[in-house]
């Protein structure tokens, strides 16, 4: 029985093969090649600090539908950065998300801080178009991959200049982000195949992880007290998309989760 994981790379898999048709291998690996080098993501992500807030340019979701028109994408970015986001994560999925590789080249140029290709990534093709279009950070997700396609993709990623947000949901993914060498490693609450969320698994699986790689928290963040109960759950970062596109002032709601994860850093509550 197919899952929701399943078909949206179903879709993923199609739609990387009109790209390729456009754009051949030898032509994208040419473009990656011809990008200004990749920022030091890892290196923002484990700096000294309160919460580390990547903040999502995010249209819809499989589980939510229609969250947020967003006709200027680098607009929004630009308020994520005066916000104090650390990062920017742009969807690029377009069948279920509603994302596209023109969203990431918006806020590749309207932002200094390091950019998230956020997709489903499957080949060392998308590595190239993601570096060929300015990200700084790709995500492979473990659920997505077995052994040697998880390997191959972070180390395709490393030698591109890249950091990969390598995504997990269980122990046994866990173990193989960890296994795998991974610097920053996110634990989705959101079960990919279901898409219920449970916030309680970051806690549950952050101990998994050696205190010397960057825990990032993800979904299930509606408001800054989410932010500040990570946090006390040991969280360095969160990834947030869908409480800063459907609220008020962006650039606000990143800097409130900010104070939030401050103050539960600090112990305060």
């Amino acid at each position: 029985m197919s899952t929701v994981l399943d078909d949206i790379i179903v879709g993923v898999r199609a739609d990387l093969t009109e790209r390729m048709r456009a754009v051949g291998h030898k032509a994208i690996i040419e473009r990656a090649a011809g990008a200004a080098p990749a920022l030091d993501a890892a290196a923002a992500l484990a700096a000294p600090g309160p919460v580390k807030v990547i903040s999502e340019v995010k249209r819809r979701s499989p589980s939510k539908g229609a969250l947020a028109e967003i006709p200027d994408p680098a607009q929004l970015a630009a308020a994520y950065e005066a916000g104090g986001a650390t990062a920017i994560s742009v969807l690029t999925e377009q069948r279920r998300f509603g994302g596209s590789l023109d969203d990431l080249d918006a806020v590749r140029a309207a932002v200094r801080i390091p950019v998230l290709r956020k997709d489903f990534m499957v080949s060392e093709y998308q590595l190239f178009e993601a570096r060929a279009h300015g990200a700084d950070i790709i995500l492979l997700i473990v659920a997505a991959l077995d052994d040697a396609q998880l390997h191959d993709l972070f180390q395709q990623s490393s030698e591109l200049g890249m950091t990969a947000l390598v995504e997990v949901h269980d122990e046994a993914e866990t173990e193989r982000a960890v296994d795998l060498g991974a610097k920053i490693i996110g634990v989705n609450a959101r079960n990919l195949k279901t898409l219920e969320v449970h916030p309680e698994m970051f806690a549950q699986l952050a101990p998994l992880i050696p205190a010397d790689r960057v825990k990032v928290a993800e979904s299930g963040i509606r408001d800054p007290q989410d932010v500040s109960d990570y946090v006390a759950a040991g969280a360095d970062a969160v990834l947030v998309g869908e409480a800063l596109v459907t609220g008020g002032s962006p650039a606000d709601a990143v800097a409130a989760m900010i104070k939030a994860g401050a103050r539960a850093g600090e112990g305060v509550v």
